[in-house]
């Protein structure tokens, strides 16, 4: 009777250093006493509800107890990586349990929440108090504050708010595993504790052991526990109440006082199946806690307690969501050089990686956050290029330049067939007439010359930022389109006369542009192998693109072939129209086309290769017997030897010598008997 008169005062002691678990241990015990050896006591009678009542405040002083460690834990200097307070953590989770107040987690995670919020306000405060150009006093507002700051600025400071989260994460990882240890340790002690049962019910009755452990999870209709049908069974009883304080006594941090009181406990404990349906509440919360968590409880808390780990990696990327939006408000982030934004893609990576690591599972808001700001920075990458490309296109003159020795150096870095912007060199070279790609020269407009390193600039973007491959893709094929139909417009559809003012459309102008769609044609398998390599497999009919790219600018080049001819095709029918055959021989008509002709391979031969040239001048010959003919025929001339046969074969003679004397061919076939009708 004196030891239970101590409790009330011994349980504030216990309670003044924050030992929850062996108050409400010694409450439990002297609740027993109460009821099965002191019942009937009348200076007693008042203590069981006193008790009660304790038990409930005991139980929101250690859910506002853990509220305080929790928020103290999160908030510390993130410096320090020790668990804070371990054995104060382990008694208020063992306490928390034993009360079935199983919302402690949710707890942390509102306080992981407001920890992170701190985290980004503090790491935007330490970074501007740094800058000397901020005026804090004018720009009041920490988000405005942060947007002035310039890349690598902003970028440094995204770099420490990562770390600082890592370190976060980190905290929360090695306090939610003390409190998974607690968990588990109680898990396996009640499934210690099961085991006994069925094996102590089974030694006794082996029916009723094999029901027993269903059966003692329900209550009866008067509100009493099905165990309270088997108080004549004082061994399961015992076994059911000796492994629950030994997992106490085993885990239990506190001090020597609650040690004695837990133990003696186990004298008394088979007096527990005395319980009557009369008893008061008290008693029946005790019974509750004898009986514990079920294991299906435990294992839930068990599993909560791992997506505490994913909310806190959630709960992070979300935070950082939220500070790479504030940045991207004004733009800032779409207007990012492809160095620049790979750096940052780099950087975001980095971070999701190792949150991945920590955690166990992929956080996908912020990767999710970055790949929306890719798309917005793909769109304004090709924007930018594709308005800069129509600037050149409708300044070009369309007449040849030289070319700089960067872009010299650009084509042989990818003599090997990859792409990869070379670094720039200082050494001045002088520029040269063309373009030397494995071994042919190109005779290039300026716009070609930048619209090739706008090309590798798309590739080299790739490399960098894998994840916008197929955007990347599409936006080339839009790009190498639009150069090929605008230089159509300009050149062959004659627009450059009205938008640069050229007086007109020359030779030499269609033969560069064809020579500058050759080398698109040359680079666009090289292209294709390179996104290729960086696609899915079942991305691969994208590559179609390039297919119908090829055959556009095929197309066009042939185009250009055909005006060409076409153009020497109306000088030779308006010459030959008015052509007679008299003396004297060469006639003026066959000066005058060799002197056409000789003027085209003027224009032409430095431009073309020889190979194209002589095609070129297949094509011109055989218009040009068209014509010879229709007029011959008109005319009556035959090949029948006379004066009139004669003179035209002078004039033969005199066309084939002029044109086989243009350097590059020498060799052409003129084949110039095809003029004459032949004999039947």
């Amino acid at each position: 009777m004196a030891t239970v008169h101590q409790t009330q005062p011994t349980v504030q002691l216990l309670l003044s250093t924050s030992e929850f678990v062996g108050a409400l241990d010694l409450i439990a015990t002297t609740q027993e006493v109460l009821q099965q050896e002191l019942q009937g006591i009348h200076s007693f009678r008042h203590l069981g509800s006193q008790l009660c009542e304790l038990e409930r405040l005991i139980d929101k002083m250690m859910i506002a107890d853990f509220s305080t460690y929790a928020r103290s834990d999160l908030n510390r200097p993130l410096e320090d990586n020790q668990v804070l307070e371990e054995e104060r953590l382990i008694s208020l989770v063992f306490g928390l349990l034993k009360q079935k107040k199983l919302d402690f987690l949710e707890t942390y995670s509102e306080e992981m929440i407001v920890a992170a919020k701190n985290i980004i306000k503090q790491s935007v405060i330490e970074t501007i108090s740094q800058m000397e150009e901020i005026d804090t006093e004018a720009v009041v507002k920490l988000a405005d504050q942060m947007r002035m700051l310039n890349f690598p600025q902003w970028l440094e400071l995204l770099k420490n708010t990562f770390s600082n989260f890592i370190k976060f994460l980190n905290r929360v990882k090695a306090t939610i595993n003390i409190i998974r240890n607690v968990v588990f340790l109680v898990l396996d002690k009640s499934r210690e504790r099961n085991r006994e049962l069925e094996t102590a019910a089974c030694q006794k009755n082996p029916v009723l052991g094999h029901s027993l452990e269903t059966e003692v999870a329900y209550l009866t209709h008067e509100g009493m526990f099905i165990s309270d049908a088997f108080n004549e069974r004082e061994q399961p009883a015992g076994l059911d109440t000796e492994p629950q304080r030994i997992s106490y006594h085993n885990s239990e941090p506190c001090g020597s006082d609650s040690t004695s009181e837990v133990e003696c406990t186990t004298d008394s404990s088979s007096s527990k199946e005395q319980t009557s349906s009369s008893a008061t509440g008290g008693v029946e919360i005790m019974v509750t806690d004898d009986l514990r968590l079920t294991e299906l409880e435990l294992g839930r808390i068990a599993n909560n307690i791992q997506e505490l780990l994913y909310s806190a990696s959630d709960i992070c990327h979300d935070r950082c969501v939220k500070f790479l939006m504030a940045r991207a408000k004004d733009g800032f982030l779409e207007k990012l050089n492809s160095s620049e934004f790979v750096a940052l893609s780099r950087t975001v990576e980095a971070f999701v990686q190792e949150t991945e690591k920590i955690c166990g599972r992929r956080s996908m808001s912020l990767r999710g956050a970055l790949q929306s700001q890719a798309n917005k920075f793909v769109n304004r990458f090709h924007e930018e290029r594709k308005t800069k490309l129509s600037l050149l296109l409708d300044n070009e003159r369309w007449k040849q330049a030289e070319v700089p020795v960067e872009f010299q150096d650009l084509v042989n870095s990818i003599a090997d067939g990859v792409i990869a912007l070379p670094e720039k060199k200082t050494a001045e070279r002088k520029p040269a007439d063309v373009l030397a790609v494995d071994g042919q020269k190109y005779a290039v407009v300026g716009t070609v010359l930048l619209l090739i390193r706008i090309i590798f600039e798309y590739c080299q973007c790739v490399d960098d930022i894998p994840s916008i491959t197929t955007d990347m893709l599409t936006r080339l094929s839009d790009l190498l389109k639009h150069f090929n139909s605008r230089s159509c417009q300009l050149v062959l559809g004659a627009g450059a006369l009205q938008v640069v003012g050229l007086k007109t459309i020359t030779t030499k102008n269609l033969a560069l542009a064809s020579r500058c769609l050759q080398l698109i044609v040359h680079y666009i398998p090289i292209i294709r192998v390179h996104f290729e390599a960086r696609l899915q497999p079942k991305q691969y009919n994208m590559l179609r693109h390039f297919e119908h790219i090829t055959k556009d600018y095929n197309d066009h080049i042939a185009e250009i072939l055909a005006k060409l001819v076409a153009i020497m095709d109306g000088l030779c029918d308006k010459m030959l129209s008015k052509h007679e055959v008299k003396a004297p021989v060469p006639s003026g008509c066959f000066r005058n086309v060799c002197k056409q002709m000789a003027k085209m391979h003027e224009a032409i031969y430095d431009l073309l290769p020889e190979e194209q040239t002589q095609l070129l001048f297949l094509r011109i010959n055989s218009s040009f017997k068209v014509h010879l003919k229709r007029q011959l025929t008109r005319l009556n001339v035959v090949n029948d030897g006379g004066p009139l046969h004669g003179l035209v074969a002078s004039d033969l003679a005199f066309y084939t010598g002029n044109i086989q004397a243009l350097k590059g061919l020498e060799n052409l076939d003129l084949n110039m008997a095809e003029i004459w009708e032949q004999k039947r």
